[in-house]
């Protein structure tokens, strides 16, 4: 008898935990809305068949409601549900409350609050379920429906979201349906009725995921600066509700693109867990992956899912809008993630390219958190500094666009100008080319370590910039080394240096330009597409000087020649030496047309770099203008 007993405990201990909750959904699940189901089943991120529906979109404070739970296909049938009515705004507190229409297949529960939620008291099976909700009496506002749809033990979906639902004063919505307009709309094919913001773009300044930024929730996104004007490409809000870890994000770009969020240790990607928002036929699904570092790279699997839960999303118009609740503490790839305990960098992502097994890369845009955060801390957050990527473009753009770009010009076509006049003991043109040449050197030296520093390494940028950038200054380097080693003039070695010596600057000149137009295609750049239009607009001005002074060039040695010839026509007097040592002291001919040319050259050349600097500098360019113009009207 007694192993019989010890069998039908185990038996029991066993079975206990995996059933399912017959009389509806505790108390101690009103915050998650997660059911006690066993063996840590994670709610389901397929498209759901049901959908919660309020017969109007608004109702009087203290005035009832109907809502229903709904399917699609019709007739799908679902055994258990918790539902309730939620502020639209932080902080998301549970509002209102049901009436108990069907005491067989309804029950209330408490939720901080007298019967605001609703759950079932059976698990017969049901489909089209009406309920009662009362709107709050002292509540202006509005609310969305948020519910858990349980078909089976093992299939269910968490976070249902309705249309949203204006509570107005009372006598201003109406006193029951009638006079409503309540034709229903079809069915969508969407997993949730969209949750549709009031804006469906991130610009609108009545966006609510910007509400309570710096006050109930921490906000981050990028541009830099675009919290304060509420127009980001991407925002994630963090809002910590006790133990619940709440990422709300949203991506305002106007084509289907994903929006993720990173925890990182050292602001790098690299071994990171991630909370992605994708859209997927039509509608939102919530994945956890991990990044990869050497090469980089995000990935699905291996990576449990039951630690997120998608509590709430949109697609509407390519902009997606999602809420997802991570657990407070977490392991991932043998990694502890605390968020109750340690600091964390944001790292924000969006891109267009995603597919069943990850995303890919963020080409729309990334930005890092400045510091570690404490998620539950409130506040500012700030990104990153770019000045290093900032002054990397300023120094490379200085070199090649300006100080390359006028050596060159000057080793070219002005050795025979400022003839008999010395700089630091050499010809003028000498002296200026080599000074030129050794500032090109050390701003392409610098920029270079920069740009190492601040990446940390290899670019793995699918982008010919960077290799282009390492061929440039490979180069650049060589060329001083050349030439402290030149050979004498007149030794048979000195024709094979001036070649190579011209090939080599000329060669890491037009390869830095080239490496330049790939740097506008950089997303991390943010530089703006119509910068491609300068940079063209100077190589045909760099061009054109060049064709101006090989005709003035091909002009003077003709006027030289000429000069020539008439004093071998001359006498032959014993003057003759000292008239041609007075010739070689004299400039090459048209040496004042030069000089004119050479003035206009640098005044273009230096307002060339400097809007191309500027720009580089300030980028975004487009937000930084309505910055400043935002600041001139305050």
């Amino acid at each position: 008898m007694r192993p019989l007993l010890s069998i039908a405990l185990v038996l029991s201990a066993l079975i206990g935990p995996i059933i399912t909750l017959p009389n509806g959904a505790p108390e101690s699940v009103c915050n998650t809305m997660l059911p006690f189901h066993g063996g840590g089943i994670p709610p389901l991120t397929t498209a759901s068949p049901f959908r919660i529906t309020p017969v109007t979109s608004v109702v009087g404070s203290g005035q009832q409601l109907q809502v229903e739970i709904e399917s699609f296909p019709a007739n799908v049938v679902f055994k258990g549900f918790m539902i309730q009515a939620r502020n639209r705004f932080p902080p998301n507190e549970v509002l209102g409350q049901f009436e108990l229409t069907d005491e067989s297949a309804i029950k209330l529960i408490n939720c901080g609050g007298e019967s605001n939620t609703a759950t079932h008291t059976n698990t017969q099976l049901k489909k089209d379920l009406a309920l009662e909700w009362i709107a709050p009496a002292n509540f202006k506002g509005e609310v969305v429906f948020n519910a858990t749809i349980a078909q089976d033990y093992d299939k269910f979906w968490v976070g249902l979201v309705s249309t949203p639902v204006k509570v107005v004063e009372s006598g201003q919505g109406p006193t029951s349906v009638v006079g409503i307009s309540t034709t229903r709309q079809p069915p969508t094919t969407t997993t949730v009725p969209p949750y549709v913001p009031r804006a469906t773009a991130a610009s609108d300044s009545s966006d609510p995921i910007y509400q309570g930024c710096g006050d109930t929730k921490g906000c981050f996104g990028f541009p830099e600066g675009c919290v304060e004007s509420r127009n980001c490409r991407a925002v994630v809000a963090t809002i910590v509700q006790g133990e619940r870890y709440i990422f709300e994000m949203k991506s305002g770009y106007n084509r289907p693109a994903y929006i993720a969020v990173g925890l990182s240790n050292d602001a790098k990607m690299g071994d990171d867990s991630v909370v992605e928002c994708v859209p997927e036929q039509g509608t939102v699904n919530a994945y956890a992956s991990w990044t990869f570092a050497g090469p980089y790279g995000v990935s699905r699997q291996g990576i449990a899912q039951n630690f997120i839960r998608l509590l709430e999303k949109s697609y509407v118009d390519g902009v997606i809008h999602c809420k997802v609740e991570r657990d407070a503490v977490t392991t991932v790839k043998g990694q502890k993630f605390d968020l109750i305990n340690e600091k964390y960098h944001l790292l924000l992502a969006t891109g267009l390219k995603a597919d069943s097994t990850h995303v890919s890369y963020h080409d729309i845009g990334r930005h890092v958190s400045g510091v570690p955060l404490a998620l539950a801390e409130v506040g500012p957050v700030q990104g990153m500094s770019k000045l290093l990527l900032r002054l990397h473009g300023a120094l490379m753009l200085t070199a090649w666009i300006g100080t390359a770009s006028l050596g060159i010009l000057l080793a070219r076509y002005f050795r025979q100008t400022w003839v008999g006049s010395q700089l630091c003991g050499k010809d003028q043109w000498f002296a200026w080319h080599r000074f030129l040449m050794v500032l090109t050197w050390c701003l392409t030296v610098a920029g270079f370590v920069i740009i190492f520093v601040e990446i940390g390494g290899w670019s793995q940028v699918d982008n010919p910039h960077a290799i282009l950038g390492v061929v440039t200054t490979v180069l650049c380097f060589l060329q001083p080394i050349g030439a402290y080693f030149r050979p004498h003039p007149g030794t048979k070695r000195r024709p094979l240096f001036n070649w190579l010596h011209w090939l080599g600057g000329n060669l890491a000149h037009i390869i830095a330009i080239v490496a330049i137009f790939f740097a506008v295609k950089l997303q991390k750049a943010e530089l703006p597409e119509w910068l491609d239009f300068i940079l063209v607009a100077f190589v045909a001005f760099h061009v054109f000087m060049h064709l101006i002074f090989s005709i003035g060039g091909c002009a003077s040695e003709r006027r030289n020649n000429q000069r020539v010839t008439s004093m071998q026509m001359a006498d032959m007097t014993p003057s003759r030496n000292s008239m041609s040592s007075m010739d070689r002291k004299q400039d090459a001919a048209f040496s004042g047309f030069r000089k004119v040319m050479l003035f206009f050259y640098i005044l273009i050349i230096v307002a060339f770099v400097v809007a191309l600097v500027v720009i580089t500098v300030l980028a975004p360019i487009e937000d930084a203008v309505e910055s400043i113009k935002k600041q001139i009207m305050n």
